[in-house]
């Protein structure tokens, strides 16, 4: 199910406390990623913002809450509102995580990774296949950050991710800070991670801040993008070329001004690097 989508530029994640200063200031943003759990709502103020931010900005979807690698029955009523969602805000493309986070009753409000085995691998292309048949469109998938690993893998993750891809046609949000973070918890080396991946397939990259407590790393999205991080960022554009780049913040908020320096960093680093690409060509 791959389409062809051209390369959208930098991004920021869409949050409530920056609506105003968007709507006033139209920044130099290329592009909004939402959270689609936020604007699964018949009115009201989100959606008013919604609508007026998409008249100005191309935006992408992004779930928290699909659990396409859970043991439960997708839910379908939720399936079905993210597809009134995207015949609304017509995004780019529509992406969630590569992990469980419900039960059979209960959202667990955590994206908790899947054991990398020939099972889990048939169970959620299975799944992938199901959402894309509702969606009408190729989902994305993103690699999550991770704390344990399952005794039972048969995969590493990317290879894992790579066949996922292939057996269901799916793509890929790589998240670079994800990636970072549990290289650092599992002790692999994060540039094997990426250059093991289908580039083809990989859609979008994620940029985002973590903390740092020396025997381990926790993802939180609420510091600002950390040089080791930046470095493979700049790496992974070297490798695949232009891929639509997104800066997440979802705690601490900085001023606004503070985040669109941020963006402008990951700008112009991505551009150094595609340009030492174009010169290797």
């Amino acid at each position: 199910m791959s389409v062809s989508v051209p390369c959208l530029g930098y991004g920021l994640g869409l949050r409530s406390a920056y609506y105003q200063e968007i709507i006033e200031q139209s920044p130099d943003v290329d592009w909004f990623e939402i959270v689609s759990e936020n604007y699964l709502v018949q009115g009201g103020k989100a959606l008013y913002y919604l609508d007026a931010i998409a008249e100005r900005y191309p935006l992408v979807m992004h779930g928290v809450s699909l659990s396409i690698g859970g043991p439960h029955a997708l839910d379908m009523d939720y399936l079905k509102q993210l597809k009134q969602l995207a015949d609304r805000v017509k995004p780019a493309w529509v992406s969630d995580h590569l992990c469980w986070s419900r039960g059979n009753a209960h959202q667990l409000h955590d994206l908790l990774p899947l054991p990398y085995t020939g099972e889990s691998l048939r169970h959620v292309a299975d799944r992938v296949r199901q959402v894309q048949d509702v969606l009408q469109r190729p989902l994305v998938l993103e690699n999550v950050s991770s704390y344990v690993r399952s005794k039972d893998d048969e995969f590493t993750e990317w290879e894992f991710l790579s066949a996922l891809t292939h057996l269901s046609g799916c793509e890929l949000l790589l998240d670079v800070n994800n990636v970072y973070v549990s290289s650092r918890n599992h002790g692999f080396d994060a540039w094997t991670f990426i250059r093991n991946l289908p580039p083809q397939r990989i859609r979008q990259l994620h940029l985002a801040g973590h903390m740092d407590y020396g025997d381990y790393v926790v993802d939180t999205h609420d510091h600002p993008v950390c040089d080791p991080v930046w470095q493979l960022y700049q790496q992974t554009l070297e490798h695949l070329g232009p891929v639509a780049t997104l800066l997440e913040r979802d705690d601490h908020f900085p001023p606004f001004a503070e985040l669109l320096d941020e963006l402008g960093k990951a700008r112009e680093l991505g551009a150094g690097a595609l340009a030492r690409r174009s010169l290797c060509a």
